[in-house]
Order: structure tokens, then sequence, then C-alpha cells
């Protein structure tokens, strides 16, 4: 097996993953001052940082089509453009005319990068990855994610602390916005050098292609099988109109991956990426000063946790970590909150917020990125993964335009909740994951994706 053109493609695809972490970062570090440098109100800080959830959303929709089209090599690329337009266009320069408009219709326009690459690079991972290790390859996406989430936050720890807070108000969040050129123009130029999706080019009877390149990465024995495995399923799913996604065998799968993104999303886990710096200057009672500090505290634990399930994917198994990571996500919210209501808000406070964020980025974080990459049919899985990766965005747009209504609303700052009801609305939800996890997920670490094919249609047929 050819390991290095096999990582090389992983690492280069994951790059979508890694300015999908970036993008992430640096709405939250930005918005702080952005916001006060517009006189944003509530409602209007929620859609400035979740317009882009819009883009997302579309994204994610019109990329299964595209990826079926153009492939998914060219996919990526094209999303690698989007994403350089709109970090030039967020940090228009100031002689520009600007307005919360502007820099509305540039994060929407990223959003769409991102949805495309956010359902394109794990299917593309997938499809070019051995069963052995896929789980594993697939997780790189997410650890780009979170080295995304994390290196942005060392930038704009930089350029925050470099400059006062008036220069921060009037340009220091425009350079947060141009710091995401550098990844961009990255992944850009990279994606030129990777081969296409050899299950793509089967599909599209470029077989003599797609047998290079499995041969290229796989080696002459296992590229032989893993071709014939590949052309089985498609001539079976042809010929029992699995193309169809409304199918009594495939729409199942399909419902059960949307409802994975959705509780995903519904962990929270977003509203404390995009929010934290408010989380921590109005519900935590810190400092401006150690907002950056305790942001790049958080995206360490991400990122640390995340390498940790990226080794323990393929030996423990996704369900698995599902379940651990799901209890330890919901003790972290369970402790967040009941500092806040009691009033004894301070170092059990963080530690909560922590042990969830390093909970999460154990399980949901990868492992719903790899089950979503693998668990639908070969001629259905770019549609089935464009709906269950919009699901996910829809879902993600809902908490991030709520979350600043729930969390600023009397009824969560006065009273009984006192500041807390947010996370123990997500606990609700984290509980529901665990069931749901429970009865309808599979257990998916070492078989194909043909052989994975194969049990859902003995399931549902």
């Amino acid at each position: 097996m050819n390991n290095r053109l096999l990582i090389l493609a992983t690492v280069v695809a994951s790059l979508g993953g890694l300015l999908f972490g970036y993008d992430t970062g640096v709405i939250n570090g930005s918005q702080f001052y952005f916001s006060k440098f517009f006189e944003l109100s509530t409602f209007m800080k929620g859609w400035a940082v979740s317009s882009a959830l819009v883009g997302c959303f579309l994204g994610a929709i019109i990329a299964g089509f595209l990826s079926n089209y153009l492939g998914r090599k060219t996919t990526l690329i094209l999303s690698a453009v989007l994403f350089t337009l709109s970090a030039w266009g967020s940090g228009l320069p100031s002689f520009f005319p600007q307005s919360i408009e502007i820099l509305i219709f540039f994060r929407v326009l990223g959003g769409l990068g991102i949805g495309i690459a956010s359902m394109t690079a794990p299917m593309y991972i997938a499809e070019i990855s051995p069963a052995a290790s896929r789980g594993k390859m697939v997780t790189y996406y997410q650890v780009a994610i979170v080295t995304g989430f994390f290196v942005v936050f060392l930038a704009t720890y930089f350029i925050g602390s470099s400059m006062t807070e008036i220069e921060n108000l009037e340009y220091g969040w425009r350079y947060m916005f141009w710091s995401e050129l550098i990844p961009c123009i990255l992944f850009l130029g990279l994606l030129f050098f990777v081969p296409r999706s050899p299950r793509w080019l089967v599909i599209k009877n470029r077989t003599n292609e797609a047998l290079d390149i499995l041969r290229s990465i796989h080696g002459e024995e296992l590229a032989k099988k893993e071709y014939e495995e590949i052309k089985l399923s498609i001539v079976n799913d042809n010929k029992k109109e699995l193309k169809s996604i409304l199918s009594k065998s495939v729409l199942p799968v399909i419902i059960i991956g949307s409802v994975l993104s959705i509780l995903q999303q519904t962990t929270g886990i977003n509203a404390v990426l995009y929010y934290g710096a408010d989380i921590f200057e109005k519900a935590l009672g810190f400092g401006q000063e150690d907002i950056l500090k305790q942001q790049i505290l958080l995206a360490g634990i991400n990122f640390i946790c995340t390498f940790i399930a990226m080794y323990s994917v393929d030996k423990l198994g996704r369900k698995p970590l599902i379940i651990y990571g799901s209890l330890g996500m919901l003790a972290g919210f369970l402790l967040l909150g009941i500092t806040l209501m009691n009033n004894q808000v301070g170092l059990l406070s963080l530690i909560g917020i922590l042990i969830f964020i390093g909970s999460f980025s154990l399980s949901m974080g990868p492992v719903t990125w790899v089950l979503l990459s693998e668990i639908f049919p070969n001629s259905v899985r770019s549609k089935a993964l464009s709906i269950a990766v919009a699901a996910q965005w829809a879902a993600n747009y809902a908490v991030s335009q709520s979350f600043p209504v729930v969390a600023e609303s009397t009824v969560n700052t006065e009273g009984f909740w006192n500041n807390s009801l947010p996370y123990f609305i997500f606990s609700g939800f984290i509980i529901l994951l665990i069931i749901f996890t429970l009865k309808f997920i599979p257990e998916t670490k070492g078989k194909s994706l043909e052989e994975l094919e194969e049990i859902w249609e003995n399931k549902y047929a």
C-alpha cells in the first residue's frame, strides 16, 4: 500500500476541515469586536454569526449534485475558491464602503464553501481509504477542524493582544478575517496534486483511471479486490434501483444519518465555539483581558482529545465512543449549569466547559463524520450525505441564532435559572442522543463500504 499517497490525499482534503474550524474560530474572535463596531442588537449579532450557516446549508444541498457531476476533487477546488473570496471580502479595508450587510454577504459566500467541503471532503477520504484504516483516515478531517480552530485562536490572540481595544474595534477584526487567506490559498494549490475518487471514476465508467488510482494507493492485489467490490456494488445498486433516495432500503439510513447530524449540533457545541467570548465574559465573569487566553485553553483541549479519538475510533469502535463521550458531555454541562444556578461561578464552571469540549472531541466531533462518510450506499452516497450534512447545518443555524436570544433573555438571566437555562436544554438533547445511538446506530468498525451497504439492505429490504 502506498501510504504516502493515501496520507497526502487525506491531509489535503482535510484542509477543507481546517478551514471549517478556522472559520468557526475567526467568527468567535472577531464578532466580539465587529458587533461593537457595527453596534449590533442581540438579534443582529446572532444573524451576523449564523448567516454563514445559511450558506453552509445551501452548499451542503448542492454539494451532492456538484460532486456527482464535477467529481469530488473539482468540487473541493470550487469550495477553496469560495473560501478565499470570503476571507478577503469579510475583512474589506476601511476605505471600502463597509456595512454589516456586506460582511454578511461574504460570510454567506464562505458558508457555501464550508457546506460544499463538509460534505465532499469526508466522502472523498472514505472513498480512497481501505476499510481497516478508514475510520482513522476520516478522523483526519475532524483533526483538521480542531487544528484550524486552535490555530485561529492563536492568530486572533496575537492580533488582538498586539492592538489596543480601539484599534481592534476599527481594523483588528478585519486582520482576523484576512489571516484565513493563508490556509485558503494552501488548500487551493495542493488540491491540484491529489487523485480523483476511484469510486466516482467507476460510476462514470472511467475504469482504467480508477484502477490506476487504486493500484497507486492500495497495491496491485488489493486494488483488484477493491475494484471488483465497487463495480459489483454499483451494478447491484442499479439493478435494485437504489439510486432513488426514497427507496425503502435507503430512506431509513438517510433519516438515521440526518438525525445523528442534528443531534451533533443540539449538544450545544457550536454555541460554545461561536459565543465562547460572550460566555466567558458574561456568564463566567472573566475580564476581557482573559477571554482569549481561556479560548486558547478550550481550543487546546479540543485539539488533544480529537487526536486521542483518531487513534481510538478503529480500535474501540464508533458506538462506544459516542456513548461514553455523550456521558462526559452531559456531566460537563450539568456541572456548568449547577454552578451557574447556585451562583458559584468559578473554576468548577470552567472545568465543566472543558469536560464538555473534551468529551465532544472524543466522540461526536470525529465519529459523526466517520459514520456519515461510510453508512450510505455507493450509488446514493453523495445525495444522501448532502441531505444529512444539510440537516446538520440547519440545526447549527437554529442553535447559533437562538443561543444569544435565550442566553440574554430575562427568563435565563433573572430568577431561578441564573444564566444556566441553555446548558440544561443542551443536556436534554444529549440524553436523547444516547438513547438514539443505543437504538439505531450500528457498529461499522472494520467493515468495507460495500459490506455496510449489504447490512443496511438486509435490515430494511
